[in-house]
C-alpha cells in the first residue's frame, strides 16, 4: 500500500530555519509543506527566503507553501490596458506609499471578495506583517480619492523582490491604479521580480507568468543576496514622471 505524504510539522519552538526542503511540498494540496510554528519576523523572512509563504484561515493552525508553479511577474513585462491607462491619465486620485500601512492591511481583510467567503488575513498574521513593516521589511501603497482611502496593496521585501500579499479596493480600478504605479517605482529602484504567489486571471492580465518552483528558487538565491530598498519608502518624484504612456 501506498503511504500518504504528510506536511511536516514544526515544533513548538523550533528555530526559523526549521523548514523542509522544498521538494517535500505535497502535490494535493499542491504546495502545502509544513504546519505549525510561529508568525516571528525571523521565521517569516526565513520562508519568503526559501520561497515559503503562510497561508491559513482562522481556524486552521498556521499553513505554511510552496505551489508547484509559482506566479511571478518580471517588472520591465508589466501590461496596462488601454482602459486602465485611460483611468490614469485622469489623474483622479493620489497615490502615497507607507502612509497607512495598518489601514491598508485591515481594508485587505475587510473588503469582501467574490471568490472566498472570508479572509485568509487573522489577527495574529496581520500583527505580524505590522511589526515587519515597524522593521522596515513590509510597505504599503495607498490610493486616495481626495480624503478617502479608496484602495491599495501590501507585501513584504527581501533584497531585489518584492513579495505581493494582498490589495483591496474599494471603487473600479483602484488596486490596479495602485500596483501599476508600484511596478513602476520599483522599475526605478531596479527591483527585478514581484512575486504574486498562485495564479489569478487578474495579475495574468498585467503580464504576470507561472514559472516551475526550482526556476524561483534559483531567482531568490539571485535576487536576495544583495540589499534592496529598505526603510520608509515614497515616491521620489512626481507620480506623473512615473507614467510612461504619455
Amino acid at each position: 500500500m501506498r503511504l500518504m505524504r504528510r506536511p511536516y510539522w514544526i515544533p513548538d519552538h523550533a528555530s526559523p530555519y526549521d523548514f523542509p526542503p522544498l521538494d517535500q511540498a505535497l502535490d494535493h494540496p499542491d504546495g502545502l509543506l509544513a504546519i505549525g510554528g510561529d508568525l516571528t519576523p525571523s521565521r517569516i523572512m526565513v520562508a519568503y527566503r526559501q520561497g515559503i509563504f503562510p497561508w491559513y484561515s482562522e481556524d486552521q493552525p498556521i499553513l505554511w507553501w510552496s505551489p508547484s508553479q509559482r506566479l511571478v511577474l518580471f517588472p520591465e513585462h508589466l501590461k496596462v490596458s488601454r482602459s486602465l491607462r485611460k483611468t490614469i491619465r485622469k489623474r483622479k486620485f493620489t497615490l502615497t506609499l507607507d502612509q497607512h500601512f495598518v489601514e491598508v492591511i485591515q481594508q485587505c481583510a475587510a473588503v469582501p471578495r467574490h471568490d472566498q467567503a472570508g479572509t485568509w488575513i487573522t489577527d495574529d498574521l496581520a500583527n505580524a506583517y505590522c511589526q515587519l513593516h515597524e522593521y522596515g521589511f513590509a510597505h504599503s501603497v495607498e490610493v486616495w480619492d481626495h480624503e478617502e482611502l479608496v484602495g491599495g496593496l501590501y507585501g513584504v521585501v527581501l533584497g531585489k523582490v518584492f513579495f505581493g500579499e494582498s490589495m483591496f479596493s474599494r471603487i473600479s480600478d483602484a488596486s490596479k491604479i495602485a500596483f501599476s504605479h508600484l511596478v513602476w517605482q520599483l522599475q526605478r529602484w531596479q527591483f527585478e521580480l514581484i512575486d504574486c504567489q498562485i495564479y489569478t486571471d487578474y495579475l495574468v492580465s498585467f503580464g504576470a507568468v507561472e514559472i516551475p518552483r526550482k526556476q524561483y528558487r534559483q531567482l531568490l538565491n539571485q535576487l536576495c543576496v544583495n540589499p534592496g530598498y529598505t526603510g520608509v519608502w515614497q515616491f521620489e518624484e512626481p507620480i506623473e514622471t512615473l507614467w510612461p504612456y504619455e
